[in-house]
């Protein structure tokens, strides 16, 4: 049976497709079976420009691009404008359906969120819900990336707080943007003392592979 890993951001263009590129190529490379799915991306014409094209290059995964995702969306605004202005409305059995072949695919699969935990996904008269119904129909943990400078405490332990308050187990963070400065020390100190959850790795600019033990990356999978 397939396991899974959610990653979620504490926002939007914090590096959350780059960490899980990272994610996902270091387990491959030490001969882990990893797919990747996202239920819906918006700001990209065509799948080998999104996100998901991104992280299937990048990761070396090879995966055709419908086994990726589900929706893509022109317009560079939040899935559920970008659903409603593009006429496209995302369905729940839709993203389960998917769920079902990329898990028969891999036994290992990663899904990318969109934005924040706070992002809603469909606003309509027929239909609301958000990325956290996501995570709870698909029963995943999740990682939260974080940028390591200056505010980061804050977006990072607020994330933890309300994924807690909403019944999401959280397995730790991953911070981004990290230059090993004085303060982005004390930042990761601060937020695993407030939120009571491990960084798990932190990730400079140029890095290609995730530093950090494959065996207990590959244990946050459930």
């Amino acid at each position: 049976m397939s396991k899974g890993l959610f990653i979620t951001g504490t926002g939007t263009d914090i590096g959350k497709t780059y960490v899980t590129a990272l994610l996902i190529k270091t387990l491959r490379q030490h001969g882990y079976d990893i797919g990747y799915y996202k239920a819906a991306i918006s700001g990209a014409p065509m799948v080998a420009a999104s996100d998901a094209g991104y992280v299937n290059a990048t990761a070396g995964i090879g995966e055709a691009p419908d086994l990726l995702l589900s929706y893509l969306y022109d317009h560079a605004v939040s899935p559920h404008l970008a659903a409603l202005w593009e006429h496209k409305p995302i369905e729940k059995d839709v993203i389960l359906r998917d769920w079902q072949r990329v898990t028969a695919a891999y036994p290992y699969v990663t899904v990318e969120g969109s934005g924040g935990i706070i992002c809603p996904l469909r606003d309509d008269d027929q239909a609301f819900f958000q990325l956290e119904d996501v995570i709870s129909w698909l029963h995943l943990p999740s990682l939260i990336v974080c940028p390591a400078g200056l505010g980061t405490i804050n977006g990072a332990v607020l994330t933890a707080f309300y994924m807690k308050e909403k019944g999401l187990p959280v397995q730790g963070f991953i911070v981004n943007h990290y230059t090993g400065s004085p303060m982005e020390k004390d930042n990761i100190r601060m937020i695993e003392k407030l939120s009571q959850k491990p960084v798990l790795a932190v990730v400079a600019e140029d890095d290609t592979l995730l530093h950090a033990d494959a065996a207990s990356l590959i244990s946050l999978y459930q």
